[in-house]
């Protein structure tokens, strides 16, 4: 581990080190889930568009994902407690910027702001989370990460259904932004400094500007079916740009010698099937959530609150994930529960194909408890099966990676089929079957090739080597190359 430059008053405090990386992931994922409910307030006090709403929406979440990839970048250069700082501070000035907004213009620039930051607070907050406090606390710790990426994304719907049906949401983001203040005051009391892992490391001219297109382009694109189509020229060029910048990004890292994303090293079967699997839950649950929203405000015509407290048990799904993954994370066990969180997901799916006006209210709250379910078992493993796979060493940049990958699938697919469900048959009601349909079939195939890359790759249930890992002399997980049944065919 880096040598330890200076001391702070909290320093090595555990119980400190979780409410800091609370405070520092929670308040932002709760709003990304809590804008459809509040979507009709916001476009009146800020007299906007819903396409400029959603486009916000876009560009916050793709700021997230480039935030991560930038955190990794710098962290090869300026002490970990100085990124913590430096993100904590400008996430503060988001959530001023937003609370303040009289337009949408200012509005707009807080949230993308708070996306960035919140990606870089992951990737600078987190490994020192898992690696600094024993293995002993792993398990604890893994919850904690697990309820602080999807369970608070789940507990988004319910806030922003209070926000539609009673307004507030300036109060909201003036609580976000006395949140985040604590988050960065604790973080200046508790967060220790280090020595960068590689100081004289020049700036990555291939990966980040590669990266920034991955993340903004297509985004942007997908935003713009709020208002056009599928065969808009606004939609198609920057969602294919975008994703053949992509495909050279991780094509490029995988052959650069001191890649900054470890792509060579995470490409074999077991970090291979948990990247996919955690894209793939990431996406079906962030499609599925959109569908159900929709058709309970548009349908079943319920109120937002109503809306919101119907899709609340996925909250309940995603602590009941948690705290199966605290029992599992240092077993053999951890592929299962990342697999079980697709079986889910699907069945999730399957139940909200038989919603109906008549019987929404019953319906929608057993399937988002599979949803939740699904999330907090699909996508915190899937994540840990890469970083378990990679020397402690490159924890930070395997996270940015893995979140860059599940956000494009999940916020790219998803308002993708919700147009979709908007544009197909005599009402929205037929669309949103074809789009569920669409999603479970998604879901399925996908299920099934992750298990094909598990077999192909002859890969058994090990219990992970965490010792060698935290020590850094070893990866946790030796996981066979892609295919390896067969190549000693």
């Amino acid at each position: 581990m880096p040598r330890i430059l200076s001391r702070v008053p909290l320093a090595g405090n555990y119980p400190a080190a979780v409410i800091m990386v609370l405070l520092a992931l929670s308040p932002y994922l709760i709003l990304t889930t809590a804008t459809s409910f509040a979507l009709p307030v916001l476009m009146h006090d800020l007299s906007a568009t819903r396409f400029e709403l959603q486009l916000t929406s876009g560009m916050s979440n793709a700021g997230y994902a480039f935030g991560a990839v930038g955190a990794a970048d710098l962290l090869q250069r300026l002490p970990r407690r100085v990124v913590y700082l430096l993100a904590e501070s400008g996430f503060v000035l988001g959530s001023v910027l937003a609370l303040s907004a009289p337009g949408i213009g200012l509005f707009m620039a807080g949230l993308i702001l708070q996306g960035l930051c919140t990606g870089m607070l992951l990737v600078s907050a987190l490994p020192p989370l898992i690696l600094g406090h024993g293995i002993e606390r792993l398990p604890f710790t893994a919850a904690v990460i697990s309820i602080g990426l999807f369970g608070m994304v789940t507990a988004g719907p319910l806030v922003g259904g209070l926000i539609g049906s009673y307004g507030g949401w300036r109060l909201l983001y003036t609580s976000v932004a006395v949140l985040a203040a604590v988050g960065l005051t604790l973080g200046a009391l508790t967060f220790e400094s280090n020595e960068p892992y590689a100081r004289g490391t020049r700036f990555d001219w291939l990966a980040i500007p590669l990266a920034f297109g991955t993340a903004f382009l297509p985004f942007f694109g997908v935003s713009w079916l709020s208002r056009g189509s599928f065969s808009d020229a606004a939609f198609l060029a920057p969602v294919i740009v975008g994703l053949l910048i992509g495909a050279v990004l991780i094509v490029g890292q995988y052959h650069k010698k001191n890649a900054l994303m470890p792509v060579r090293p995470i490409s074999n079967t077991l970090p291979v099937s948990g990247t996919l699997g955690a894209m793939l839950v990431g996406a079906a649950f962030t499609t599925l959530l959109e569908l159900a929203e929709v058709y309970l405000e548009e349908v079943a015509r319920y109120s937002p609150i109503k809306s919101g407290a119907l899709i609340a048990p996925m909250v309940l799904g995603v602590v009941i994930a948690s705290v199966l993954f605290k029992q599992l994370v240092t077993t053999r066990w951890t592929p299962v529960l990342a697999l079980s969180g697709i079986v889910s997901v699907a069945v999730g799916a399957g139940i909200l194909l038989a919603v109906s006006a008549s019987n929404a209210s019953a319906v929608v709250p057993v399937a988002m408890l599979f949803l939740g379910f699904g999330a907090g078992a699909g996508v915190t493993p899937g994540l840990f099966l890469a970083g378990f796979s990679v020397s402690a060493a490159q924890l930070g940049p395997t996270f940015a990676l893995v979140e860059l990958l599940r956000s494009e699938a999940a916020f790219l697919i998803g308002p993708v089929l919700v147009h979709l469900a908007m544009t197909t048959g005599s009402d929205f009601a037929d669309g949103y079957r074809t789009s569920v349909v669409v999603t479970l079939i998604l879901t399925v195939v996908g299920g099934l090739v992750v298990i094909g890359i598990w077999l192909a790759g002859g890969s058994r249930p090990k219990r992970p080597d965490l010792a060698a890992w935290a020590s850094g002399t070893s990866t946790a997980f030796h996981s066979p190359p892609i295919g390896a049944r067969f190549r000693k065919a």
